[in-house]
């Protein structure tokens, strides 16, 4: 295991991300495509956690599919659900900025948040249980 302090910062700062995302359209100045954006980097940096509790070394990208492509690596299994968030990479960069794109709907913002809870939750679960399984192992 790598520093703890350092994954418990990507987690910090992945949970940031989502209560802002939570926060919703607080007013109509704030965009959908932004709260998005808030969810694609809850997603991103608790992968990148799980990432440096495992020793996982990672380039600096926003590519979900290319992060979970290196945990599936390492011999660890993805889910499908967690696996189906890649689509939210589209939210780093593509909606970001103005440009030619659809304008993101209320409905695809709800799908957001509920794929970033999932995956907060996934790999905090698999932290969890590796530092168990760890500690279990000391023991015995």
């Amino acid at each position: 295991m790598k520093d703890e302090a350092l994954v418990e910062e990507w987690l910090k700062r992945a949970h940031s991300n989502l209560e802002r995302a939570k926060a919703g359209k607080i007013s109509d100045e704030i965009l959908f495509e932004d709260l998005c954006f808030d969810c694609q980097q809850a997603v991103e940096k608790s992968i990148k956690a799980f990432l440096v509790h495992r020793n996982i070394e990672f380039d600096k990208i926003h590519s979900i599919s290319k992060l979970l492509k290196q945990i599936e690596d390492a011999g660890i299994t993805v889910p499908e659900e967690i696996k189906e968030t890649s689509e939210l990479t589209v939210y780093a960069v593509d909606t970001r900025y103005p440009g030619d794109y659809d304008p993101v709907t209320e409905p695809e913002y709800r799908l957001a948040l509920t794929m970033a809870e999932k995956v907060i939750k996934w790999a905090e679960e698999k932290i969890a249980q590796i530092k168990r399984n760890a500690k279990n192992e000391n023991a015995g």
